[in-house]
């Protein structure tokens, strides 16, 4: 199956992440499909940058985001 989710990314207690669709099967940062946006914490208010179009297609094929991704792709209007 499927999942989109995120892969931390930066330095030591400054994380950012991407999101990225990976088989459930693989860790948090292991192999993936393709990076479909981006996610800062530690920015205020707080980044997300996310390509709809990517997004909007891979759902349509299946991928299930994670419950982080689900809210984040909600704020962004894609879901």
């Amino acid at each position: 199956m499927l999942k989109i989710k995120l892969c931390r990314m930066g330095a030591p207690k400054k994380p950012s992440y991407r999101m990225v669709v990976a088989d459930s099967r693989n860790s948090r940062g292991g192999a993936f499909l393709e990076i479909i946006g981006l996610y800062d914490p530690m920015t205020e208010p707080e980044t997300v940058k996310i390509e709809v179009e990517k997004a909007r297609n891979w759902i349509s094929k299946g991928a299930q985001p994670t419950d982080t991704v689900n809210r984040l792709l909600r704020k962004a209007g894609v879901l």
